[in-house]
């Protein structure tokens, strides 16, 4: 029998649901303001995806950060510091999640001809189980619903570890993990995917490389809408991604060109 694409695992925020992945930088950013300190949106996107905790780990391991973090409390920060705030970041990141957990256009009526076509569906995320309900309640409720959905709580350990991803892929009793394509907005999906042996598929336009609503995208002139998700798709190629395409709507051609990529003997 021929191999082919068996699971599609996708990412939540700014792959799915939550156009622009708005929610965790809204959190994020917040949390630190309430410590006097100003994140860009560079820094608080550069890491993207990962478990939250981690997250904001690695924001105040940024030298800026540090520096203005000594400024403001007289010391630099220290696993304490992260501790505490990841306690202040879980209310704000709940009191922002259900307002920002709508589902993307297209993404429901293309995971149903996945599943119709025998594709398995699974999903992973950086946020915590609680976090993770709220958005798996909500999407259900707008017609999205993959079989699996899996956070760090559930394996001990987020991206770039594989956990997830071979969870997913014992759960689906994949005939191999090169049979199946983790999809994702975020550096650190590809690198999931890649750590897991499994295809990447980068998404450029609505989440986090772009970071816009679609409101915001729409607004901005042709060219630079161009511009833009060239440059998203540059970022992508360059952390990974076999493949880039602008929304989850359109991966059916990509997963064609895997498929035979598979049935060539290829693995990623």
């Amino acid at each position: 029998m021929v191999k082919r694409v068996e699971a599609v695992i996708l990412d939540w925020a700014g792959t799915t649901v939550d156009y622009g992945s708005l929610a965790p930088i809204k959190a994020v950013t917040e949390v630190f303001a309430r410590s006097g300190v100003v994140l860009a949106p560079a820094d608080a996107r550069r890491d993207m995806g990962i478990y939250k905790k981690d997250h904001i780990r690695n924001i105040l391991a940024i030298p800026k950060i540090v520096s203005e973090w000594r400024i403001k409390k007289g010391a630099p920060p220290n696993e304490a510091d992260v501790e505490m705030l990841f306690e202040q970041f879980i209310p704000l990141q709940f009191e922002v999640l259900e307002a920002c957990s709508g589902v993307i256009r297209g993404v429901p009526e293309t995971v149903e001809r996945l599943r119709s076509s025998g594709i398995k569906i699974g999903s992973t995320t950086g946020y915590t189980r609680p976090m993770l309900d709220i958005l798996v309640s909500a999407a259900a409720k707008n017609g999205y619903r993959p079989d699996i959905a899996l956070c760090p709580d559930d394996v001990g350990g987020g991206r770039p570890n594989p956990w997830m991803c071979l969870r997913i892929a014992l759960e689906f009793k994949l005939s191999s993990v090169a049979c199946a394509v983790k999809i994702g907005d975020t550096v650190s999906d590809l690198a999931e995917a890649r750590n897991a042996g499994m295809w990447s598929v980068g998404v450029s336009d609505t989440g986090n490389e772009l970071g816009l609503t679609q409101d915001e995208l729409a607004a901005l002139s042709e060219l630079e809408r161009e511009k833009r998700s060239k440059e998203a798709q540059a970022r992508l190629e360059a952390a990974g991604a076999h493949y880039v395409i602008d929304r989850v709507a359109n991966i059916e051609p990509v997963l064609e060109k895997i498929n035979v990529r598979i049935a060539a003997g290829e693995k990623p």
